[in-house]
């Protein structure tokens, strides 16, 4: 049996989702792993233990040239990294996949990345001047993983975008989330989707987080205090996380709408209680697959767009918030327990499920 989500666990998410109830709904995503988990005891700088990865995203799966992937960018706090970002913020798309590590492994990914752009599209790099530009976030696995010792490789990057397919998605332990710790609970990778109506055309927004950010007694589900109740087990006397959240779309969209949508990461991330703390790079992206034309070296003069009408938004921000709320969660029950490995001798429990329940039962919420 697979491990159980939010829904399947009987906690009412509102909202209608996709198929997989991932960002694997939006037609063309595919999301791919690499998951290293090695050795036991204290961390020695270069011999483990390893508990990290890679996440890999593509927006439009592994097509056979480059075309902008239209995107809006947007920080409710700075103290992380995406690469690509300023690009994006002046030109408003990116061409690469993004891909999600730790923080000391943004380097060889974005390395990564390059090599493999310019063999997918050998035939633009090779006729034309083209540079690539890759995206590349992280969230600090030190507590888990020895970060110092930089293990991830190249081959770990390419394996995570080859492996990188449709479908459902796995979560928790998984990807660059491997080593992720989340409202004190062993958090990791999630991911969550919605169907929106417009003007009798279905489309999806989808989210997919690596959540490694807030403390307990901050933890809040549907409303209810969670963190509260379940004071087992904390670690942290302040925070020391962080959260990716990317969302991805096929409505058709402009990048300064894109732009907005990013900024609801920030309300989704909140309803789970966090206040985006000093040591928390709480960083988002949102793209769209709609509107696919050739990159601007290679298109006419004069270009349009299909783009949606602003006034039609509220329910388009509110499927964002929603996906980005349950993908957190969703991140948290599917994580398994892990032994920290500074300082070592204690652990990082999963949330329980069971106890979860009560306390959702104790407010009338299930």
């Amino acid at each position: 049996m697979g491990k159980k989500r939010a829904r399947d666990l009987g906690l009412p998410f509102p909202g209608e989702t996709g198929r997989y109830n991932a960002i694997t709904d939006v037609p063309g995503v595919e999301v791919g792993f690499t998951t290293l988990i090695q050795g036991e005891g204290p961390v020695k700088i270069g011999s483990g233990p390893i508990r990290t990865g890679v996440t890999a995203i593509l927006p439009r799966g592994k097509q056979a040239k480059m075309q902008p992937i239209w995107a809006g960018f947007y920080a409710l706090n700075g103290n992380g990294e995406m690469t690509g970002v300023h690009w994006i913020n002046d030109a408003g798309y990116f061409v690469s996949p993004i891909c999600i590590t730790n923080s000391h492994s943004v380097g060889i990914t974005y390395h990564a990345v390059t090599g493999w752009m310019i063999r997918q599209y050998r035939e633009q790099f090779s006729d034309g001047h083209f540079w690539a530009m890759p995206v590349v976030a992280e969230t600090y696995d030190g507590s888990l993983n020895d970060i110092n010792g930089r293990h991830i490789r190249e081959e770990h990057v390419l394996a995570a975008i080859e492996s990188a397919k449709s479908g459902p998605v796995a979560e928790g332990n998984v990807g660059g989330g491997t080593g992720m710790i989340c409202y004190e609970f062993k958090g990791g990778t999630g991911t969550s989707s919605r169907v929106v109506n417009v003007d009798g055309e279905q489309y999806h927004v989808g989210a997919l987080v690596q959540a490694n950010h807030g403390l307990r007694e901050w933890l809040t589900i549907l409303g209810v205090p969670v963190g509260k109740h379940l004071t087992e087990n904390t670690l942290f006397t302040k925070e020391r996380g962080s959260i990716i959240v990317v969302i991805g779309t096929d409505l058709p969209l402009l990048p300064h709408q894109l732009r907005r949508i990013a900024k609801r990461a920030a309300i989704g991330i909140g309803r789970g209680g966090t206040p985006g703390g000093n040591s928390s790079g709480d960083i988002f992206l949102a793209f769209s697959v709609a509107n696919p034309m050739d990159i601007p070296q290679e298109s006419g003069k004069k270009l349009s767009m299909e783009y949606l009408n602003d006034e039609v938004f509220d329910p388009v921000y509110e499927a964002a918030c929603q996906a980005v709320d349950e993908s957190v969660v969703n991140a948290m029950l599917a994580a398994e327990t892990m032994s920290l490995a500074k300082p070592y001798g204690e652990k990082v429990h999963a949330i329980d499920h069971e106890k979860l329940l009560e306390v959702m039962r104790m407010y009338n919420r299930i």
